[in-house]
């Protein structure tokens, strides 16, 4: 008859279980950990940008231009006496709504094509890969900027061309994956017993191809965010008078950075901190996937547990 030994309780449930990973996470990464407590307050500060904001982003308060830093006006007013607290906090929608979808669209559709162009193979695959070595030769952000100057200004915009210029490194990076893949028994075996292609990429090559994939998401967040930044920057981001990180950068850097530099200094801190919080998550999410890095990651080998049996 089994007995639990002495000193155990029951098994921890799914709750604690991700509870014991966190926390594993938080201990052996803290710098990891600690980017993705700044990641999930942008995302609550997003989430209730409405009841966080003082004042309305959008409204002008000419008698108000160019106050500083205050009681009523936490970090200061713009040219046009619109509340830079406000005009942050309602800046991260944009942030990551660019991001988030960029990120999203891109790896999903970039790892779908690396799949299928590594398991058909052949001529399709050779068109493909010189398609994204052509894509892979502008930098991203050149890429985006062209996309975006041909297409116009929109956010609309702006996504699709960030994520057109993200997607060849999903591609390459699938596809690599897959071809190593492709070759391994249970593939072997799943095709010996009829499955079609598409069921052979959905269900054993995808899964097993996830965990790059992941730590490419977490860095496209970052290069979403920087693109959106810099097309705004540019004047081809959000059009005015939405909130943007990088247009209010480009506001206050062009004429007012003598007299008002808390029209630079806290957008850029906000998307400083944003950029540099996705980078760390990343490594350190990166580690945490990394079978041959075992002690610090969530794919640790359980240990047996003892039994112990009485007659």
């Amino acid at each position: 008859m089994y007995r639990e030994p002495h000193g155990r309780g029951p098994r921890p449930g799914p709750v604690g279980t991700w509870g014991r990973r966190i926390w594993t996470f938080a201990r052996t990464s803290p710098l990891g950990a600690l980017g993705g407590v700044f990641l999930v307050g942008m995302v609550l500060m997003a989430v209730f940008a409405d009841a966080i904001a003082t004042h309305d982003p959008v409204v002008q308060d000419i008698p108000n231009r160019l106050t500083p830093p205050g009681v009523k006006f936490y970090l200061g007013t713009d040219t046009f006496g619109r509340d830079v607290f406000s005009r942050i906090v309602h800046g991260a929608r944009v942030s990551l709504f660019v991001g988030l979808v960029s990120a999203a669209l891109g790896t999903s559709i970039g790892t779908f094509i690396g799949i299928a162009s590594a398991y058909v193979g052949g001529k399709v695959d050779l068109v493909v890969q010189r398609l994204v070595d052509a894509m892979m030769a502008f930098p991203t952000l050149v890429l985006a900027l062209i996309i975006v100057a041909a297409f116009g200004a929109s956010l609309t915009n702006v996504v699709i061309a960030v994520v057109i210029a993200l997607m060849p490194q999903a591609v390459r990076l699938s596809r690599s994956n897959a071809l190593t893949i492709k070759q391994e028994t249970y593939v072997l075996a799943a095709q010996a017993m009829g499955a079609g292609s598409l069921r052979t990429m959905l269900r054993h090559i995808l899964p097993n191809s996830l965990a790059p994939v992941l730590v490419l998401a977490t860095e496209y967040l970052a290069e979403a965010v920087l693109a959106e930044a810099t097309l705004s920057f540019l004047g081809l981001g959000v059009p005015p008078p939405h909130p943007s990180w990088g247009r209010m950068l480009q506001e206050g850097a062009h004429q007012f950075l003598e007299v008002a530099p808390w029209l630079t200094i806290f957008p850029g801190l906000a998307l400083t901190l944003a950029i540099f919080s996705f980078a760390l998550f990343g490594d350190a999410l990166r580690d945490a996937l990394d079978p041959r890095l075992s002690v610090r990651g969530f794919r640790r080998q359980a240990r047996p547990t003892p039994i112990e049996y009485e007659t």
